[in-house]
Protein backbone atom coordinates (compact mmCIF):
# COMPACT_ATOMS: atom_id res chain seq x y z
CA UNK A 1 0.00 0.00 0.00
CA UNK A 2 1.12 3.81 -0.90
CA UNK A 3 0.04 7.14 0.82
CA UNK A 4 -1.09 9.73 -1.27
CA UNK A 5 0.11 13.00 0.77
CA UNK A 6 -0.33 16.24 0.79
CA UNK A 7 2.79 18.23 -0.75
CA UNK A 8 5.20 20.02 1.13
CA UNK A 9 4.40 23.41 1.28
CA UNK A 10 6.66 26.73 1.15
CA UNK A 11 7.15 28.01 4.78
CA UNK A 12 4.24 30.98 4.31
CA UNK A 13 1.72 28.28 3.40
CA UNK A 14 0.44 26.17 6.47
CA UNK A 15 -2.42 24.88 5.09
CA UNK A 16 -4.35 23.30 2.21
CA UNK A 17 -8.11 22.52 0.83
CA UNK A 18 -9.34 19.75 -0.90
CA UNK A 19 -10.41 21.33 -4.37
CA UNK A 20 -11.39 18.12 -6.63
CA UNK A 21 -10.90 14.64 -6.69
CA UNK A 22 -10.05 13.17 -10.24
CA UNK A 23 -10.31 9.79 -9.44
CA UNK A 24 -12.48 7.88 -7.08
CA UNK A 25 -12.09 4.32 -4.91
CA UNK A 26 -11.89 1.38 -7.08
CA UNK A 27 -10.08 3.26 -10.10
CA UNK A 28 -6.81 2.22 -11.77
CA UNK A 29 -4.42 5.02 -11.49
CA UNK A 30 -1.29 5.24 -13.59
CA UNK A 31 1.87 6.69 -12.35
CA UNK A 32 2.14 10.49 -12.70
CA UNK A 33 -1.73 9.85 -13.18
CA UNK A 34 -3.20 13.52 -11.64
CA UNK A 35 -5.23 11.91 -8.28
CA UNK A 36 -6.43 15.32 -6.54
CA UNK A 37 -6.16 18.62 -6.58
CA UNK A 38 -5.23 21.12 -3.51
CA UNK A 39 -5.41 24.84 -3.28
CA UNK A 40 -3.53 26.94 -1.21
CA UNK A 41 -3.75 30.76 -0.86
CA UNK A 42 -2.25 31.38 -3.81
CA UNK A 43 -2.10 28.53 -5.95
CA UNK A 44 -4.31 25.27 -7.40
CA UNK A 45 -1.45 21.97 -7.08
CA UNK A 46 -1.99 19.01 -8.60
CA UNK A 47 -1.15 15.95 -6.95
CA UNK A 48 -0.11 13.07 -8.98
CA UNK A 49 0.16 9.31 -8.55
CA UNK A 50 3.94 8.32 -7.54
CA UNK A 51 2.68 4.89 -8.58
CA UNK A 52 0.67 2.89 -10.25
CA UNK A 53 -2.30 0.76 -8.33
CA UNK A 54 -5.51 1.19 -7.58
CA UNK A 55 -7.39 3.66 -5.13
CA UNK A 56 -8.85 1.86 -2.45
CA UNK A 57 -9.50 5.08 -0.10
CA UNK A 58 -9.95 8.44 0.06
CA UNK A 59 -9.40 10.14 3.60
CA UNK A 60 -10.39 14.18 3.02
CA UNK A 61 -12.72 14.96 0.88
CA UNK A 62 -13.37 18.26 -0.72
CA UNK A 63 -13.96 21.24 0.86
CA UNK A 64 -11.84 20.06 4.00
CA UNK A 65 -8.99 21.60 4.61
CA UNK A 66 -5.43 20.00 5.26
CA UNK A 67 -1.49 20.18 6.28
CA UNK A 68 1.70 19.21 4.85
CA UNK A 69 2.47 15.67 4.62
CA UNK A 70 -1.60 14.84 5.75
CA UNK A 71 -2.68 11.62 4.16
CA UNK A 72 -5.05 12.01 1.25
CA UNK A 73 -5.96 8.96 0.30
CA UNK A 74 -4.72 5.08 0.43
CA UNK A 75 -3.29 3.38 -3.21
CA UNK A 76 -2.77 -0.39 -3.75
CA UNK A 77 0.43 -0.20 -5.40
CA UNK A 78 0.83 -4.10 -5.67
CA UNK A 79 -2.45 -4.39 -7.33
CA UNK A 80 -2.70 -5.36 -11.42
CA UNK A 81 -3.96 -3.02 -14.32
CA UNK A 82 -7.66 -4.45 -15.06
CA UNK A 83 -8.07 -6.44 -18.69
CA UNK A 84 -10.77 -4.98 -20.73
CA UNK A 85 -14.02 -7.56 -20.36
CA UNK A 86 -16.45 -8.29 -22.72
CA UNK A 87 -19.40 -6.61 -22.58
CA UNK A 88 -22.03 -8.39 -19.90
CA UNK A 89 -24.79 -10.15 -21.48
CA UNK A 90 -28.39 -10.63 -19.75
CA UNK A 91 -29.27 -14.08 -19.91
CA UNK A 92 -32.67 -13.06 -19.44
CA UNK A 93 -33.24 -10.61 -22.65
CA UNK A 94 -30.70 -12.59 -24.53
CA UNK A 95 -32.44 -13.10 -27.74
CA UNK A 96 -32.52 -16.82 -29.19
CA UNK A 97 -31.10 -17.08 -32.74
CA UNK A 98 -34.15 -18.72 -35.28
CA UNK A 99 -31.90 -22.22 -35.81
CA UNK A 100 -32.20 -22.20 -31.60
CA UNK A 101 -35.36 -21.40 -31.76
CA UNK A 102 -36.95 -24.38 -34.55
CA UNK A 103 -34.83 -26.70 -32.29
CA UNK A 104 -35.94 -25.90 -29.02
CA UNK A 105 -39.69 -27.57 -29.22
CA UNK A 106 -40.48 -26.52 -25.84
CA UNK A 107 -41.02 -22.99 -26.35
CA UNK A 108 -44.55 -22.18 -26.79
CA UNK A 109 -45.61 -19.56 -29.35
CA UNK A 110 -47.01 -17.37 -26.84
CA UNK A 111 -44.11 -17.59 -24.41
CA UNK A 112 -42.49 -16.32 -27.72
CA UNK A 113 -44.85 -13.45 -28.01
CA UNK A 114 -43.86 -12.45 -24.67
CA UNK A 115 -40.31 -11.99 -24.68
CA UNK A 116 -40.59 -9.99 -28.09
CA UNK A 117 -44.15 -7.91 -26.41
CA UNK A 118 -42.77 -4.61 -26.57
CA UNK A 119 -43.98 -2.80 -23.36
CA UNK A 120 -46.52 0.15 -24.04
CA UNK A 121 -45.30 3.45 -23.19
CA UNK A 122 -46.50 4.80 -20.03
CA UNK A 123 -48.55 7.96 -19.93
CA UNK A 124 -46.40 11.27 -19.93
CA UNK A 125 -46.83 12.81 -16.70
CA UNK A 126 -48.77 15.77 -16.49
CA UNK A 127 -46.69 18.87 -17.47
CA UNK A 128 -45.98 21.35 -14.60
CA UNK A 129 -46.08 25.15 -14.90
CA UNK A 130 -43.14 26.31 -16.40
CA UNK A 131 -43.16 29.60 -14.28
CA UNK A 132 -41.18 29.88 -11.31
CA UNK A 133 -42.26 29.95 -7.87
CA UNK A 134 -40.45 33.05 -7.13
CA UNK A 135 -37.89 35.23 -9.42
CA UNK A 136 -36.35 36.10 -5.89
CA UNK A 137 -33.95 32.72 -5.40
CA UNK A 138 -30.49 32.96 -3.50
CA UNK A 139 -27.41 30.67 -3.56
CA UNK A 140 -24.94 29.97 -1.25
CA UNK A 141 -21.18 29.27 -2.46
CA UNK A 142 -18.35 28.82 0.18
CA UNK A 143 -15.50 31.34 -1.05
CA UNK A 144 -12.45 29.16 -2.07
CA UNK A 145 -8.87 29.27 -0.59
CA UNK A 146 -7.93 31.73 -2.83
CA UNK A 147 -11.00 34.23 -2.77
CA UNK A 148 -10.52 34.00 0.82
CA UNK A 149 -6.73 35.06 1.46
CA UNK A 150 -7.30 37.59 -1.38
CA UNK A 151 -10.49 39.42 0.35
CA UNK A 152 -8.44 39.16 3.68
CA UNK A 153 -5.06 40.63 2.49
CA UNK A 154 -6.62 43.52 0.33
CA UNK A 155 -8.59 44.05 4.03
CA UNK A 156 -5.45 44.03 5.81
CA UNK A 157 -3.91 46.39 3.77
CA UNK A 158 -6.73 49.26 3.78
CA UNK A 159 -6.64 48.67 7.68
CA UNK A 160 -2.99 48.25 8.33
CA UNK A 161 -1.48 50.90 6.14
CA UNK A 162 -1.82 54.76 5.37
CA UNK A 163 -3.26 53.95 1.89
CA UNK A 164 -3.58 56.85 -0.35
CA UNK A 165 -3.62 57.33 -4.67
CA UNK A 166 -1.94 60.05 -6.70
CA UNK A 167 -3.15 60.06 -10.19
CA UNK A 168 -1.30 61.38 -13.40
CA UNK A 169 -2.45 61.07 -17.06
CA UNK A 170 -0.10 60.04 -19.62
CA UNK A 171 0.17 60.29 -23.67
CA UNK A 172 0.34 57.25 -25.09
CA UNK A 173 0.94 58.44 -28.79
CA UNK A 174 4.35 57.92 -28.80
CA UNK A 175 4.27 54.67 -27.71
CA UNK A 176 1.47 53.49 -30.14
CA UNK A 177 3.28 54.97 -32.86
CA UNK A 178 6.20 52.76 -31.67
CA UNK A 179 3.83 49.76 -31.43
CA UNK A 180 2.40 50.31 -35.01
CA UNK A 181 6.14 50.58 -36.97
CA UNK A 182 7.94 47.73 -35.11
CA UNK A 183 5.11 45.15 -34.13
CA UNK A 184 5.79 43.41 -37.29
CA UNK A 185 9.33 43.04 -37.15
CA UNK A 186 8.92 42.10 -33.35
CA UNK A 187 6.61 39.77 -33.33
CA UNK A 188 8.96 37.89 -36.66
CA UNK A 189 12.15 38.12 -34.46
CA UNK A 190 10.89 37.81 -30.62
CA UNK A 191 7.83 35.51 -31.38
CA UNK A 192 5.36 37.28 -29.03
CA UNK A 193 3.21 40.52 -29.66
CA UNK A 194 5.09 43.74 -28.77
CA UNK A 195 2.08 45.16 -26.10
CA UNK A 196 2.01 47.85 -23.51
CA UNK A 197 3.03 46.18 -20.17
CA UNK A 198 6.74 46.16 -21.43
CA UNK A 199 6.95 49.87 -21.70
CA UNK A 200 5.44 49.78 -18.45
CA UNK A 201 7.98 47.52 -16.76
CA UNK A 202 10.53 49.24 -18.10
CA UNK A 203 9.22 52.31 -16.80
CA UNK A 204 8.47 50.94 -13.72
CA UNK A 205 11.67 49.77 -13.31
CA UNK A 206 14.07 52.94 -14.23
CA UNK A 207 11.53 54.83 -12.01
CA UNK A 208 12.58 52.75 -8.69
CA UNK A 209 15.89 52.94 -9.26
CA UNK A 210 15.47 57.09 -8.52
CA UNK A 211 12.90 56.43 -5.99
CA UNK A 212 14.28 53.04 -3.91
CA UNK A 213 11.81 53.96 -1.21
CA UNK A 214 9.16 52.94 -3.39
CA UNK A 215 10.83 49.62 -3.98
CA UNK A 216 11.29 49.06 -0.53
CA UNK A 217 8.45 47.95 2.46
CA UNK A 218 8.38 48.02 6.16
CA UNK A 219 8.99 44.97 8.21
CA UNK A 220 8.54 46.04 12.13
CA UNK A 221 10.30 49.42 13.15
CA UNK A 222 12.67 48.51 9.87
CA UNK A 223 12.32 49.81 5.98
CA UNK A 224 14.11 46.97 3.65
CA UNK A 225 15.28 48.13 0.96
CA UNK A 226 15.86 46.18 -2.43
CA UNK A 227 19.24 46.53 -4.64
CA UNK A 228 16.84 44.32 -7.45
CA UNK A 229 13.13 45.10 -8.88
CA UNK A 230 10.99 42.28 -8.51
CA UNK A 231 7.69 43.59 -10.30
CA UNK A 232 4.49 41.60 -9.65
CA UNK A 233 2.10 41.92 -12.59
CA UNK A 234 -1.69 41.15 -11.63
CA UNK A 235 -2.99 38.46 -13.65
CA UNK A 236 -7.30 38.08 -13.63
CA UNK A 237 -8.08 34.07 -13.52
CA UNK A 238 -11.24 31.38 -13.09
CA UNK A 239 -9.87 31.38 -9.61
CA UNK A 240 -9.19 34.86 -8.95
CA UNK A 241 -6.54 36.99 -8.79
CA UNK A 242 -3.17 35.83 -9.01
CA UNK A 243 -0.10 37.99 -8.88
CA UNK A 244 2.88 35.77 -10.23
CA UNK A 245 6.36 37.94 -10.56
CA UNK A 246 8.78 39.04 -12.78
CA UNK A 247 12.62 38.28 -11.45
CA UNK A 248 14.99 40.93 -11.70
CA UNK A 249 12.80 42.75 -13.95
CA UNK A 250 15.59 45.36 -14.21
CA UNK A 251 17.57 43.03 -16.04
CA UNK A 252 15.58 41.61 -18.48
CA UNK A 253 14.98 42.92 -22.08
CA UNK A 254 11.37 43.66 -23.45
CA UNK A 255 10.83 40.78 -25.64
CA UNK A 256 11.78 38.63 -21.83
CA UNK A 257 8.89 40.43 -20.26
CA UNK A 258 6.45 40.06 -22.75
CA UNK A 259 7.05 36.33 -22.92
CA UNK A 260 6.85 35.90 -19.68
CA UNK A 261 3.81 37.86 -18.80
CA UNK A 262 2.15 35.90 -21.44
CA UNK A 263 3.63 32.67 -20.36
CA UNK A 264 2.01 33.68 -16.88
CA UNK A 265 -1.39 34.53 -18.33
CA UNK A 266 -1.78 31.36 -20.14
CA UNK A 267 -0.81 29.48 -17.04
CA UNK A 268 -3.19 31.77 -14.44
CA UNK A 269 -5.83 30.26 -16.61
CA UNK A 270 -4.91 26.58 -16.58
CA UNK A 271 -4.27 27.02 -12.77
CA UNK A 272 -0.60 25.60 -13.58
CA UNK A 273 1.38 28.89 -11.94
CA UNK A 274 3.57 27.21 -9.38
CA UNK A 275 3.43 28.83 -5.29
CA UNK A 276 7.19 29.99 -5.94
CA UNK A 277 6.34 32.16 -8.81
CA UNK A 278 3.88 33.99 -6.89
CA UNK A 279 5.95 34.77 -3.73
CA UNK A 280 7.80 37.96 -3.09
CA UNK A 281 7.64 40.80 -5.38
CA UNK A 282 8.81 44.70 -4.76
CA UNK A 283 6.08 46.57 -7.15
CA UNK A 284 2.99 45.81 -8.10
CA UNK A 285 1.65 47.00 -11.74
CA UNK A 286 -1.91 46.16 -12.36
CA UNK A 287 -3.97 47.20 -15.58
CA UNK A 288 -7.33 47.51 -15.45
CA UNK A 289 -7.60 48.97 -18.72
CA UNK A 290 -8.10 45.59 -20.08
CA UNK A 291 -11.72 44.88 -19.05
CA UNK A 292 -12.65 48.80 -19.56
CA UNK A 293 -11.67 50.62 -15.96
CA UNK A 294 -10.83 54.26 -17.35
CA UNK A 295 -10.18 55.02 -13.30
CA UNK A 296 -9.15 52.94 -10.19
CA UNK A 297 -7.41 53.44 -6.94
CA UNK A 298 -5.82 50.01 -6.56
CA UNK A 299 -4.85 48.49 -3.61
CA UNK A 300 -1.46 47.61 -1.79
CA UNK A 301 -0.41 44.14 -2.52
CA UNK A 302 1.09 43.53 0.93
CA UNK A 303 3.39 44.14 2.13
CA UNK A 304 5.06 46.11 -0.82
CA UNK A 305 4.55 49.72 -0.52
CA UNK A 306 3.55 51.44 -3.57
CA UNK A 307 1.02 49.28 -6.35
CA UNK A 308 0.86 51.21 -9.81
CA UNK A 309 -2.47 51.10 -11.77
CA UNK A 310 -3.00 51.29 -15.58
CA UNK A 311 -6.07 52.28 -17.37
CA UNK A 312 -7.78 51.88 -20.93
CA UNK A 313 -6.70 54.34 -23.75
CA UNK A 314 -9.13 56.97 -24.55
CA UNK A 315 -9.08 59.75 -26.78
CA UNK A 316 -9.10 63.15 -25.42
CA UNK A 317 -8.88 66.65 -26.18
CA UNK A 318 -6.08 67.82 -24.30
CA UNK A 319 -4.49 71.28 -24.57
CA UNK A 320 -0.42 71.22 -26.39
CA UNK A 321 0.81 74.15 -26.84
CA UNK A 322 -1.58 76.16 -26.22
CA UNK A 323 -3.96 74.32 -28.74
CA UNK A 324 -6.69 71.74 -27.82
CA UNK A 325 -5.82 68.29 -29.79
CA UNK A 326 -7.09 65.26 -29.58
CA UNK A 327 -5.18 62.36 -28.40
CA UNK A 328 -4.73 58.75 -27.29
CA UNK A 329 -4.87 59.40 -23.28
CA UNK A 330 -4.22 57.01 -19.85
CA UNK A 331 -5.35 57.81 -16.60
CA UNK A 332 -2.40 56.66 -13.81
CA UNK A 333 -3.06 55.75 -10.21
CA UNK A 334 -0.35 55.46 -7.87
CA UNK A 335 -1.59 53.79 -4.43
CA UNK A 336 1.32 54.15 -1.67
CA UNK A 337 1.80 53.45 1.79
CA UNK A 338 2.33 56.85 3.40
CA UNK A 339 4.22 55.45 6.57
CA UNK A 340 7.43 54.71 4.17
CA UNK A 341 6.59 57.04 0.91
CA UNK A 342 5.84 60.86 1.66
CA UNK A 343 3.32 62.45 -0.64
CA UNK A 344 6.19 64.54 -3.09
CA UNK A 345 8.34 61.29 -3.58
CA UNK A 346 5.01 59.58 -4.92
CA UNK A 347 3.82 62.47 -7.12
CA UNK A 348 7.70 62.62 -8.38
CA UNK A 349 7.52 59.00 -9.12
CA UNK A 350 4.56 58.79 -10.89
CA UNK A 351 6.00 62.26 -12.78
CA UNK A 352 8.84 59.81 -13.73
CA UNK A 353 6.74 57.11 -14.94
CA UNK A 354 4.91 59.29 -16.96
CA UNK A 355 7.55 61.14 -18.91
CA UNK A 356 9.42 57.74 -19.64
CA UNK A 357 6.25 56.39 -21.45
CA UNK A 358 5.52 59.81 -23.84
CA UNK A 359 9.43 59.18 -24.69
CA UNK A 360 10.10 56.10 -25.18
CA UNK A 361 13.06 56.39 -27.08
CA UNK A 362 14.84 57.95 -24.31
CA UNK A 363 13.33 55.31 -21.79
CA UNK A 364 14.85 52.33 -24.29
CA UNK A 365 18.17 54.12 -24.85
CA UNK A 366 18.21 55.26 -21.20
CA UNK A 367 19.36 58.80 -21.65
Amino acid sequence: MKEVKVPVLPESINEATVAAWHKKPGDYVELDDVIVEIETDKVVLEVPAEDAGVLTEILAEEGETVNEQQVLAILDNEAEAPNEAAPAQNKSTQEKSPDTIKEDKTIEPEIIKKEVQIEEPKAAPEKQSSQPMSNRMEERVPMTRIHKTTASRLHSATQNTAMLTTFNEVDMSEILTMRSNYKEAFEKKYSVKLGFMSFFVKAAVESLKKFPTVNAYIDGDEIIYHAFCDVSVAVSSDRGLVVPVLRDAHKMTMHDIEKGIMDYSSRAQNGTLGIEEMSGGTFTISNGGVFGSLLSTPILNSPQSAILGMHKTQERPVVVDGEIVIRPMMYLALSYDHRIINGKEAVQFLISIKEALEDPVRLLLKV
